[in-house]
Formats: structure tokens, C-alpha cells, sequence
């Protein structure tokens, strides 16, 4: 055999039993006659120690780094322990060993703060892959998938899969397509998700299925997204909303539980869409800090505990504001110390071009209980104190209040509030905090041509399978989708149709989504015509689903997690890439592999495609 133990199991209770290590090398120290080599393997790092007596096969058959080494001896008790290793209170004393393999010197060191640059590791992803940093983060994936599957088959879903090999649908990107060779001049799709398949099981019978299932998304890259994914993708029959917000909550709180050693107990919160853009800004909101938006515009539309702000900014003669769509201030704790220069360098910040705002006003709530604000030129300190009073600031507190187009500045003071919380520590990626964000609009109205489908038209907010809260399901029956004025649309019944449909936030990231499904063919077929699609258009793209929904389709719902994010959030980082073995680049390439490539031109005829 190879190996009797990995490089992390043994202990000093071990003392004394000879063992055989295989594994890489990670280093080679040489102190006099005495060479110490640190051998890995998956499980972790021992030491071993060669003997004078083995300086003549050491010079004969010398190790470097990354060498394959087969090595056998005795365990014992280290001289000098080592408190960062599992196995650092032993050693082995090497009586033999064997060069398995030996390796080129690797072009970048393998250990966590490697030198290695992005481009250089995802072009030797292989050796990339032998660092702690990396392995710890596939073994989080790992985990996660585990508990995700005993959760699962506890609560009796059933894995059932689904074709990759399927046909092109509009669902919110690009296809991947696939020629096909059999049937000259058509094509496969990727799937972007298995939406139309895991409702058709449902149809079948099978009431809760789930998979975690790769995707393909033909869309524009960033460090939260890949053209290949991997959803946890999950359905259930006889459910509404309640039921499936209660089993998914349960499957985060089981994987808290396993995976991270966190037991979740508080209730998780539910937010409807409109509250969060109203007092968070965007429909993700993290709830770990305060720091809410105050709209001194216009009250927020459930006032609640909230004064209302109306009145509080009109009057004074402030064009900047006077002139604004929207006027939003947060109230930031204990920074009312801020330097005029640390105030410059935020004001500046918030003129860089990824924010767009043409400057930045703060009130100081002095500990003294005074008021002082780069506006008291137009505003008294009575005024200022009815500010501070309806931003919920007190002593010591800094009100920072951006001003502007109504989207554009309602964006940017999310991006402030996030951005205040960073630099005091607030978003500890350690402390977990879900939220459902409930009660999303059903539709959108399109006053321009964003995705080639034109102008002037509702699209879907979520996807077309989407149902209507039940009691907005009669809305979409008896009106059409005609608006006879574009710019009149936020009048049309469509525009307040809510659907019924979930996200789960975690730490202001989404990490899942889904909804109640429409299993009716007349109300599927109404949404279809909605979204512009004539009767051939959905018998031709969907007329499987529609025919299905013919022969007893129950209520069904379900969500589909984004497992990389969830995985690269319990794991502490921003980007889904550190935790996929094999990521593609910011460009959709494997540079590993050099892909996407050529192909031979006999390939082409075969396809019957010509090159481009």
C-alpha cells in the first residue's frame, strides 16, 4: 500500500507506531545533517525528519517542493511543537523513502498568501487547487451540498433530474445553444434553470423534488456570477406561500447548524418589496445594522412609528434640494466626529462615477446637543433638530443626505449606507441575518428596449411562471395589457399586481428565490399575452407546459438557492469563483483549458453551420 494514514490524522498518541506517509512536499529545510521535509496531503501537513544516516540517498535522489513523496518511519513527540498544526505535536523519524514523482519548479507558491497573481493561478488551476486557502473552501461546498441533501431527503424530496439538452424559452438571459447534428439547422439550449421541468413533476405527481443542478447563463460576469452555476433547485405541491418560506428557512438554519456551527433561533423577518426600497433602498436589504433611509421628500407610504418628513426641507431657499425628485438622509452612529477632511473624502466618493451624485450634505449632531451642517447657511438649527429628530439620530450621530433623480439617488444612498457600515465594522461576515423579502410587483413595464423584446411593454419581474397574489389573479383575467399611453403606465391595474413570490436575503446578498406557480392554462396563457406572446408564439414555446396544465395540475410552488453564493458567504468571501473548482475568467474563458476554442471545419459541415 501507499500510505497507512493521511497527513492529518496522526497524534501523539500515535507515539512510537510506524506509519507510511504519501503525499507533495510542501517544503525542504535542511538544519546541519538533519533535513526536515513538510508533506500534504488533503487531510493536512506532517513533518518528517531525515537522519544523517539518509544524507547519501538524499544527495543521490534530491526532493524539491511539489514532489510526490512516499516516506515511512516512526511517529514520536516533536522537540519544538508547532500550535498551527493539527499533527504539530508529532513528527516521523524517516527509516525509508521513495520519490514517487517528481515535479517542475511550480510557477507560484502554494500556500495561502501565495504569489501567484488571479490569471497566473487560473491558468495552473490544478496547483491552485493543492492550496489550504482553496481546499477549505471546496470542503465548505461539500459540506453545504451534504447537509443540504440530508435536510432535503429528511423532509422527503425526491432527486429526481432533468435533461441539460433542452429547448430555447425566454427566461430573463441568453441562451447557451447547441447545434445539433441529427437535425440539421436546429438547436439545443442550455438550461438557465429547470423552471418548466420541475413543473411538469409536479404535474406527474412527484410533490417534492429537488436537484442540485448546474445552469447556464449566457449574461455579463461579475465576482457573484459564472456562465455555469449551481442552483439547490427545489419544488413542492399543495403548499402556499407560508408552507415553503417555513421548509427553506429550515434548510439555511440546518446548514447554520452543520456547516458553520450556528444555531439560528430568532424568527427570520419578512419585508414586503416596497418597504425595503423605502427604507433600505434596493430589494436586498442587510438587516444586521439600521441606518434607514429617510425620505424628506415624501413620507414613507406606511408611516408606522416614522414622523413624517414632509415639510421638514421645503422653505428655505436650498435650489439643490428645492429641485430634487428625492431628498434621502441616513443617520450614521457616532460620527459626528468626522474631519473636515474625512467629510471631503466622502463627498468625493460619492461623486465617483460607479455612485453619480453630484455631492454630499451632512448634519453633525454635536454631543453638546448643538447642530452643525454644511447647509445651516439655509437651514436653522431648529430645522436641523427636526431632521435629525425624524432620521432617529441622537447625540454623536452624523446625517449624511445625498439629493438627486429619484432611482439614481435612492442607489447611491444604498450604496452609502453599506459602505458607512464597512468602515465601522457593522457587516461582520460571521454574524448571519436572513430576511424574506416578500410581495414583489408581477410585472414591469419596459419604457425602453433593454433585452431586444422593444419598448413599451410589460416583461415579468421574476419569470413568466409566476402566479399573482390570489386575490390580484381576477386583475389579470378581466384586463388586457394595453397601455395606451407609456408614460402613463404606473395608471394601467397591471402596474400594481403583486406577485406571489419570495427572496431570501441573507447579509444583503439574495441567496434564493422563487414562487407560488400558475397551474392554470387560462391564467398562464393571460400571462403569456402580457408579456407580448400571441397564441402561436405560446403554442410553439409552450405548449407542453400549457397541455399539461390540462390534466390536473395542482398549486405548486418552490425556490431555487444560489449555491455558490450561499457557499462563498458562509465562507467569508466576495466572489463565487473561490469556491467552484474550475471557474471561468471575467471574460467567460477557461484559461486553463483555453476555452471557448476552435473547432476543425469538418465539425462545421457536420453541424451544417458555417464559420463566422
Amino acid at each position: 500500500m501507499y500510505r497507512t494514514h493521511t497527513s492529518g490524522e496522526l497524534r501523539i498518541a500515535h507515539n512510537g507506531t510506524v506509519v507510511t506517509l504519501a503525499g507533495w512536499v510542501q517544503t525542504v529545510r535542511k538544519f546541519g545533517a538533519i533535513t526536515f521535509i513538510d508533506l500534504r496531503d488533503r487531510y493536512g501537513i506532517t513533518q518528517l525528519v531525515f537522519a544523517e544516516s539518509l544524507n547519501e540517498q538524499l544527495e543521490k535522489q534530491p526532493i524539491g517542493r511539489e514532489f510526490v513523496l512516499q516516506a515511512t518511519g516512526t511517529v514520536r513527540e516533536r522537540t519544538n511543537k508547532n500550535a498551527n498544526l493539527a499533527t504539530g505535536d508529532i513528527e516521523i523519524a524517516v527509516s525509508a523513502f521513495t520519490i514517487l514523482n517528481r515535479s517542475a519548479v511550480p510557477p507560484f507558491t502554494i500556500q495561502d498568501d501565495t504569489d501567484g497573481g488571479d490569471d497566473l493561478r487560473m491558468k495552473y488551476r490544478f496547483l491552485d487547487l493543492r492550496r489550504p486557502e482553496v481546499k477549505r473552501n471546496l470542503s465548505l461546498r461539500y459540506a453545504v451540498n451534504r447537509a443540504t441533501r440530508d435536510y432535503l431527503h429528511g423532509q422527503g424530496f425526491m432527486d429526481i433530474e432533468t435533461p441539460f439538452l433542452i429547448k430555447s424559452t425566454p427566461e430573463g438571459a441568453r441562451d447557451f445553444v447547441v447545434p445539433s447534428r441529427m437535425n440539421a439547422g436546429q438547436f439545443y439550449a442550455l438550461p438557465q434553470s429547470p423552471q418548466t421541468f420541475k413543473q411538469l413533476l409536479m404535474v406527474s405527481g412527484y410533490d417534492r423534488y429537488y436537484q442540485i443542478v448546474r445552469c447556464f447563463r449566457d449574461e455579463d460576469l461579475r465576482a457573484d456570477r459564472q456562465p455555469e452555476f449551481t442552483q439547490i433547485d427545489c419544488e413542492m405541491s399543495f403548499v402556499d406561500q407560508d408552507d415553503i418560506l417555513r421548509m427553506f428557512e429550515g434548510l439555511v438554519k440546518h446548514i447554520f447548524s452543520t456547516v458553520k456551527g450556528v444555531n439560528y433561533d430568532e424568527p427570520v423577518q419578512r419585508m414586503r418589496y416596497d418597504d425595503a426600497l423605502w427604507l433600505y433602498g434596493n430589494d436586498k436589504p442587510d438587516i444586521r445594522f439600521a441606518m434607514q433611509l429617510l425620505n424628506l421628500k415624501k413620507p414613507h407610504h406606511v408611516l408606522t412609528d416614522k414622523q413624517d418628513s414632509r415639510g421638514l426641507i421645503d422653505g428655505a431657499g436650498f435650489v439643490v434640494f428645492d429641485n430634487a425628485e428625492t431628498v434621502l438622509a441616513i443617520a450614521v452612529s457616532g460620527c459626528a466626529d468626522y474631519t473636515r477632511k474625512q467629510l471631503d473624502e466622502l463627498t468625493e466618493w460619492v461623486k465617483r462615477p460607479q455612485i453619480g451624485m453630484q455631492g454630499l450634505v451632512y448634519i453633525r449632531c454635536n454631543a453638546d446637543g448643538s447642530y452643525k451642517s454644511s447647509v445651516d447657511k439655509f437651514y436653522n438649527e431648529d430645522k436641523l433638530k427636526a431632521i435629525a429628530d425624524a432620521a432617529g439620530a441622537k447625540a454623536g450621530d452624523l446625517i449624511l443626505i445625498l439629493a438627486g433623480k429619484e432611482e439614481l439617488t435612492r442607489k447611491a444612498t444604498s450604496t452609502l449606507r453599506l459602505e458607512m457600515a464597512e468602515r465601522l465594522g457593522l457587516r461582520n461576515p460571521e454574524h448571519f441575518k436572513m430576511l424574506w423579502v416578500i410581495d414583489f410587483p408581477l410585472f414591469e413595464f419596459a419604457l425602453e428596449d433593454m433585452d431586444g423584446g422593444g419598448a413599451g411593454r410589460w416583461v415579468a419581474r421574476h419569470h413568466p411562471f409566476t402566479s399573482p397574489k390570489p386575490d390580484h389573479i381576477d386583475i389579470m383575467i378581466n384586463h388586457g395589457p394595453t397601455v395606451d399611453d407609456p408614460e402613463k403606465y404606473l395608471e394601467h391595474p397591471y402596474a400594481g399586481i403583486k406577485a406571489n413570490a419570495y427572496d431570501l436575503v441573507l447579509n444583503g446578498n439574495e441567496i434564493g428565490g422563487g414562487s407560488i406557480r400558475i397551474y392554470q392554462r387560462e391564467l398562464q396563457e393571460k400571462m403569456f399575452a402580457a408579456l407580448g406572446l400571441d397564441a402561436h408564439e405560446q403554442q410553439e414555446k409552450f405548449g407542453f407546459l400549457l397541455g399539461a396544465f390540462e390534466y390536473g395540475a395542482p398549486p405548486h410552488g418552490g425556490l431555487a438557492f444560489g449555491f455558490d453564493r450561499l457557499c462563498a458567504i458562509l465562507g467569508g468571501s466576495e466572489s463565487i469563483r473561490d469556491f467552484i473548482a474550475f471557474p471561468k475568467n471575467n471574460a467567460g474563458r477557461d484559461v486553463m483549458l483555453d476555452a471557448p476554442g476552435e473547432i476543425a471545419e469538418k465539425q462545421y459541415r457536420e453541424l451544417h453551420i458555417k464559420p463566422a
